[in-house]
């Protein structure tokens, strides 16, 4: 007698789904250009993506956890749906992968191709400012003033003449709360917020650290080698984790209240940071004619391949 569990089937092929796209938006997220938020449009899970993100509430987080009661388990049960976990969790697992493998190769490439790597993140930035852009209208004062707004702010921080309040842990859980929530908006990348406020290069870096440690701990490596890079991962998640309950609700709801002033000075934040990566090789490089050459190949090469990408998929639109 033959027995088909096509729901068991179908579960798989779902979880399965939601890990591939977690890795496509973990890795336009990892890169200043193309965000998560508009990956999650193109491939048409942005609306179930919100839905489960603004569903967490502390509510809910501790309606699941007090669900080793028998008598709330109903409502653990009902906490579990609207959280939508059996996506959530294999579209995270897909990001964090996508995100541990560029940060090991991003990492590696700033000691010793930083021209290269930060040449085409100012390229790719570019790019995404212009394709975005197209779709917006200056129709109005307000639209400029956001406009201008968003460019200068972008600028001001980019040139450290707006700097986060304080240093060390501080810094790191602000910057963790403010990039996860840019990752869930269409338009702005996580990774270009970090590097706005200077701390791409350096979470890349404790990240893979993080990861080479972890393994090397399976090998009967050191504890203390994991503790150091673990805890500014630990203070990343918890920034990311206040950030999508705070700020990510604010954005969404200026999104709502006045969309398209909104967008305006998202995309002019994004055009404000062409910039930023630019001080990352001028810590390295004096800038002569050969280091501008060299940088501006790499910038036309960045701009290309997103301009390409563009025309694949369609065209992005942060809408």
């Amino acid at each position: 007698m033959e027995y088909e569990r096509s729901d068991v089937v179908v579960d798989r092929l779902e979880l399965l789904r939601a890990y591939g796209y977690g890795l496509c938006m973990g890795a336009a997220d990892a890169l200043p250009g193309v965000s998560g938020g508009t990956v999650a449009l193109l491939l048409g899970f942005y609306g179930r993506l919100i839905a489960a993100v603004t569903a967490f509430t502390p509510g809910r987080a501790i309606a699941v956890l007090r669900g080793y009661h028998p008598e709330r388990r109903t409502r653990a049960r009902e906490a579990l749906l609207d959280l939508d976990l059996q996506f959530l969790l294999p579209l995270g697992v897909g990001m964090v992968t996508s995100v541990v493998l560029i940060a090991d190769i991003v990492s590696s490439l700033a000691e010793t191709h930083p021209i290269a790597i930060f040449g085409f993140f100012t390229g790719l930035i570019a790019a995404s400012a212009i394709t975005l852009g197209r779709s917006l209208e200056l129709s109005s004062p307000t639209h400029i003033a956001a406009a201008a707004a968003g460019a200068t702010l972008a600028v001001l921080v980019a040139a450290d003449v707006v700097q986060l309040p304080g240093g060390g842990p501080a810094v790191i859980v602000a910057a963790g709360a403010i990039a996860i929530s840019a990752m869930i908006l269409p338009g702005v990348s996580g990774s270009l917020i970090l590097i706005l406020l200077g701390q791409y290069v350096f979470l890349s870096n404790e990240l893979s650290e993080f990861v080479r440690a972890g393994a090397d701990l399976l090998g009967g490596g050191s504890l203390a080698a994991v503790a150091d890079p673990g805890a500014t991962v630990a203070l990343f998640v918890a920034g990311g984790v206040v950030g999508l309950v705070t700020i990510a609700r604010v954005v969404r709801a200026a999104l709502a209240r006045n969309r398209s002033v909104t967008l305006v000075f998202l995309v002019s934040l994004i055009a404000g940071s062409v910039p930023a990566p630019l001080h990352n090789i001028g810590e390295t490089y004096a800038w002569t004619t050969e280091t501008v050459a060299l940088t501006a190949a790499w910038a036309a090469l960045g701009a290309i391949a997103l301009f390409v990408l563009e025309f694949l998929v369609g065209g992005f639109d942060p809408e």
